[in-house]
């Protein structure tokens, strides 16, 4: 009689290597360090429980006697976003041409306006929001100039990128019949990649309407201004009106942003 094969785990249980196990374990303990760390407690939450449910119980009905200057707060969160996203696109599209492999004039100039891109992407929007509340004072300035700071840090990354991607083609058309540099910038590289700029952009406005309902916690204006003092003030029915018109905001912006991106997306194709 023949012996039957051995049979054989299937590959996806094949034992790991030594390293490869050691890394997972050395994973693992970290992870239960970090939840130690991060103050991660059963007990704690279990008792926070009902304090939530009378929040939550305050809540209901949401006030409607500060609606007005609720609905100001609210359109000045909106009119931040907007004009911190439009000056932070208009600065990132000269940068993003200077950090592009294809037409930074020098690889010292890219290397250099890629490090300050990285720097200001890596400083979070509440550290850009109390540096300038110090600088130019409490209001929906500081809230701007921070929302700017924030788009120039993730635009000017995606435009480089999208630039990079385009198709060497017409731009060397272009510049065989002598077009300068800027000329072949402005007229074949920028409309191939208008698509994906306004995609990004996009994505930018949505980012900065969520930033700046947090950026007014620290005092640069908006309705967060407003949500900190209801909290303060443990005016939970009025927390609850302006979350409710934070709510309608974002949605709104995302909303616009998605119909937009799709209209784009069909006369791409």
């Amino acid at each position: 009689m023949s012996k039957k094969p051995h049979a054989r785990l299937p590959t996806r249980f094949e034992r790991p290597a030594a390293g490869s196990l050691l890394a997972f374990l050395a994973f693992v303990a970290f992870l239960a360090w970090s939840f130690s760390a991060a103050g991660v407690s059963v007990s704690e939450l279990v008792t926070g429980l009902p304090n939530m449910a009378k929040i939550a119980s305050e809540m209901v009905p949401p006030a409607t006697d500060r609606i007005v200057p609720t609905m100001r707060s609210v359109l000045v969160t909106f009119q931040m976003a907007l004009v911190g996203t439009v000056i932070g696109i208009l600065i990132s599209l000269p940068l993003a041409v200077l950090m592009s492999r294809n037409y930074a004039p020098h690889p010292a100039v890219r290397s250099v306006i890629r490090s300050l891109v990285s720097f200001i992407r890596t400083i979070p929007d509440l550290a850009w929001a109390l540096f300038f509340v110090a600088s130019v004072g409490l209001g929906p300035f500081a809230g701007t100039l921070t929302l700017i700071m924030d788009t120039i840090g993730f635009c000017a990354r995606f435009f480089a990128e999208s630039i990079e991607e385009v198709d060497d083609g017409p731009p060397e058309a272009l510049s065989a019949i002598g077009a300068s540099r800027l000329s072949v910038i402005v007229c074949a590289t920028l409309p191939m990649a208008m698509p994906s700029l306004i995609n990004s952009s996009l994505f930018a406005l949505e980012k900065a309407v969520r930033s700046s309902v947090v950026l007014g916690l620290v005092g640069a204006g908006g309705i967060g201004a407003e949500l900190a003092t209801s909290m303060e003030l443990f005016r939970f029915d009025q927390a609850a009106t302006i979350v409710l018109m934070i709510f309608l905001l974002v949605l709104s912006v995302e909303k616009i942003s998605s119909r937009a991106r799709t209209s784009l997306l069909k006369k791409r194709q």
